[in-house]
């Protein structure tokens, strides 16, 4: 929802970079709001290298970045398949990546609401996963099976997140 990226954020005791659309950064209000929050800028209607290599640089200088392996808002509220281009991400920056959940943000403010509702929302953080075969095995496979293996981390990070279940109260 639209409420996830501050959402995860907040919880977080360090600094923290988001992915906006690079179309958004043109607007300047919500750009400065944007570069203010640490945004890197990206293109998703292809020619994204630029935004690659942002998210890259700053997590080889030890930054964090808040990334959605699902790769865009939810239609229905349900946990979607992630895409290949996270286990990309996480293969070249050599991160740890910490798996997390929100719960109630599309009840709150879903795709199609234009203004948020009062609902209760919770985020769930687990606990990182690292990858050290899979890096190792990505150092010299063949292309195809490093395309593999960028799906197979992207899975594997959806199913930690579909494992997290909310506090109980």
């Amino acid at each position: 929802s639209f409420l996830d990226r501050p959402l995860v954020g907040s919880g977080l005791n360090r600094g923290i970079n988001y992915l906006a659309r690079e179309s958004l950064f043109r607007f300047p209000g919500v750009g400065a709001l944007l570069r203010s929050w640490s945004a890197v800028p990206v293109d998703r209607d292809g020619g994204g290298a630029a935004g690659l290599k942002a998210i890259l640089a700053r997590l080889l200088a030890g930054g964090g970045i808040i990334l959605f392996p699902e790769g865009t808002r939810t239609r229905d509220g349900k946990l979607q398949p992630a895409r290949s281009g996270i286990g990309l991400i996480v293969i070249k920056s050599q991160a740890p990546v910490v798996p997390v959940r929100t719960f109630g943000t599309f009840e709150a403010w879903g795709r199609n609401q234009k203004l948020p509702h009062p609902k209760k929302v919770a985020v769930k953080y687990g606990e990182p996963m690292r990858f050290e075969k899979l890096r190792a095995e990505a150092k010299d496979c063949s292309k195809a099976r490093l395309k593999e293996i960028y799906q197979q981390i992207a899975d594997e990070i959806m199913a930690a997140i579909a494992k997290l279940e909310p506090k109980a109260d």
